[in-house]
């Protein structure tokens, strides 16, 4: 049974989070062979992209980064044989293109191996409202 109306939790996104072994690395990685901009870093580094806050955690000194997981990152890419050569030409190792319904998707792996998604609509559409209707795809 669903709690009523009144008793839901007020819950309001606020980032998507990974840890990581080494600070360093990821960063680079991040910020200068994807390019996202990084806007703070303390003991966290922060990147805005398209109004998403993805955090990087580093992991405390022994523990273990458990890699491919039950989450993703996935970015809508308008043209994704461009992006795949882009990548490949930064020394980064992808999938092949797989096709889906809706579009068609290339998955690779940042430097503590998290799974990260290109996918590429099959209609030219605003990402931002196809989130409105958005369908799981993987």
């Amino acid at each position: 049974m669903l709690p009523s109306t009144a008793s839901r939790l007020k819950l309001s996104f606020d980032a998507v989070c990974y840890y990581v072994s080494d600070m360093e690395t990821s960063i680079a990685f991040y910020r200068d062979t994807l390019g996202l901009p990084m806007i703070s870093r303390d003991s966290v580094a922060r990147f805005d992209l398209d109004g998403v806050l993805i955090e990087l955690v580093r992991v405390p000194p022994g523990s273990v980064v458990r890699g491919n997981g039950n989450a993703r990152l996935c970015f809508a890419v308008p043209d994704l044989n461009e992006t795949l050569q882009q990548l490949h030409a930064r020394g980064i190792r992808t999938s092949a293109i797989k096709n889906k319904k809706g579009g068609k998707l290339a998955t690779f792996r940042d430097p503590d191996d998290n799974e990260l998604c290109l996918w590429e609509y099959e209609k030219a559409e605003d990402p931002s409202e196809i989130v409105k209707s958005a369908v799981l795809h993987g």
